[in-house]
């Protein structure tokens, strides 16, 4: 039973904080941007086109995080979660080093491990899942999910990594 509390309270916080996180990309709530803003700053890093990396984006995290609070079709939500943590980690916080003071990667690396626990080990008894009866192949789904989490993450990155650099060879020239 305690476990099953402790899922709960962690999937409540980290899916809120993410259904929060999404909507700032999605809508402009909360102080955030709006998905024309996101797509904009995605643009200015490279990642093209801006409105579907950004569109990608926000609902990974806003639908991600919503999947995840409520504990339903695990691993979906976590695997939408880790898909964006990755592409935070290694486009915007890498260069930075781990440690968060200096704008690094060990914030997001947190969510995305704390994500994978829970789509690794399930939702626990008080989800939708588990009300609902439904149970989704974990290790499957989860192991496909996360391999092509990394391969589209590693193209996108390196295809924005390749108009950054031209781009600035154009700059020099």
């Amino acid at each position: 039973m305690s476990i099953d509390v402790a899922l709960l309270v962690l999937r409540v916080l980290v899916g809120g904080l993410f259904i929060g996180h999404g909507a700032q990309k999605l809508f402009g709530w909360f102080g955030g941007h709006g998905l024309k803003g996101f797509a904009g700053w995605l643009e200015s890093t490279g990642l093209r086109p801006g409105w579907l990396w950004g569109f990608t984006g926000a609902i990974s995290e806003f639908g991600g995080g919503l999947l995840l609070l409520l504990g339903l079709l695990n691993p979906l939500g976590p695997l939408a979660i880790v898909a964006s943590m990755l592409m935070a980690i290694f486009k915007m916080h890498w260069s930075k080093g781990l440690w968060n003071t200096n704008g690094g990667y060990e914030y997001p690396l947190v969510l995305a491990l704390t994500s994978a626990v829970v789509g690794l080990i399930g939702s626990g008894r008080f989800a939708l899942d588990t009300l609902l009866g439904i149970a989704l192949p974990l290790s499957p789904i989860f192991w496909g999910g996360l391999v092509l989490a990394v391969l589209v993450n590693g193209y996108a990155i390196l295809s924005s990594n390749q108009s950054t650099s031209k781009a600035s060879q154009g700059k020099v020239a």
